[in-house]
């Protein structure tokens, strides 16, 4: 018990339409390694290695601490070795990664008899949204909503076929304070039926591996149209032609980061190399990472640790 492993994807939500609801586990990973100490320290390498490895107001550590703090029990020192494959502040739920990680540690070292339905509750009351968190903890593709105090109820499944994906990295960050300032407080109806019809289709789609639902099904009315201005790769993309290897795109999760569908039927490298050409055209940067969907989340490695 002096020792505590875990790994946890990116993530990706909203996934267009499906604001606050779902969300997509990526293949790329935050491994945390904790072990009793006589100090809290950390040693960390990857992608923002200075922000993962500030002692000061760090979001695991903390998140460790408050957890125990709340079930009255006291919260041993630990050295911390992390090792971070995505980037802090661009959209891919790296907070809920990190909040998990915390939780994740406190159940370890404070004994605690959670349920994965009571971890993932936890990280959507801190989070204040259980989208990226169910996706982060369970893998595949999730849609959740938290009942009461307690539970989140989550559904899950790992979308049928291959689904390439290709990341389009700015290199500013945007708060998700700063991205839900400027949505609106209220939308018409016809936004709102817009939005249920585009993420039905947009699950559909998912769930029986049709790639002709994507395109259309990503449409959405109630985030990214007002989130452009302050995501410009997103508009640059959004009319990138089928035939060059794009299916679809959407914010990834408040932006400013792009999630772009590719056909898996043409070869990623040469679509990648299109997505570039589209962006230097039109004056913008990126980095373009290659990935695909995560089939297990936090909750594989957290059980081969329990067992």
């Amino acid at each position: 018990m002096r020792e505590f492993n875990i790994s946890l994807p990116a993530t990706s939500a909203n996934l267009g339409p499906a604001f606050d609801a779902a969300a997509m586990a990526l293949d790329l990973s935050l491994q945390v390694r904790a072990v009793k100490a006589k100090k809290f320290s950390i040693v960390a390498i990857g992608h923002d290695s200075d922000i993962c490895s500030r002692l000061d107001g760090h979001l695991i550590l903390s998140t460790y601490k408050d957890v125990l703090a709340e079930e009255k029990k006291a919260a041993s020192p630990l050295a911390l070795t992390i090792r971070n494959e995505f980037p802090i502040g661009k959209g891919f739920g790296s907070s809920a990664a990190a909040r998990l990680a915390g939780i994740a540690m406190a159940v370890h070292f404070g004994h605690l008899r959670w349920n994965s339905s009571r971890i993932i509750a936890e990280a959507s009351r801190r989070e204040q949204h259980p989208d990226n968190a169910a996706a982060c903890w369970m893998g595949g593709v999730t849609v959740a909503r938290v009942c009461g105090t307690a539970d989140a109820l989550v559904a899950r499944f790992v979308p049928k076929g291959k689904w390439p994906l290709l990341l389009a990295i700015p290199d500013e960050d945007l708060s998700t304070e700063k991205a839900r300032a400027v949505l609106p407080q209220e939308y018409s109806r016809a936004d709102a039926v817009a939005n249920i019809q585009n993420s039905m289709l947009l699950l559909a789609a998912l769930f029986q591996g049709d790639r002709k639902l994507l395109g259309c099904s990503l449409e959405d009315r109630i985030h990214q149209p007002y989130r452009a201005e302050l995501c410009p790769l997103l508009p640059a993309l959004q009319d990138f032609p089928e035939s060059d290897g794009v299916l679809g795109v959407a914010l990834s999760g408040a932006g400013p980061s792009v999630l772009i569908f590719l056909d898996p039927k043409l070869p990623v490298e040469k679509s990648r190399l299109r997505v570039a050409n589209r962006l230097r055209a039109r004056g913008l940067s990126a980095e373009l990472l290659l990935t695909s969907i995560a089939k297990r989340g936090g909750e594989a490695s957290f059980l081969r640790r329990s067992h």
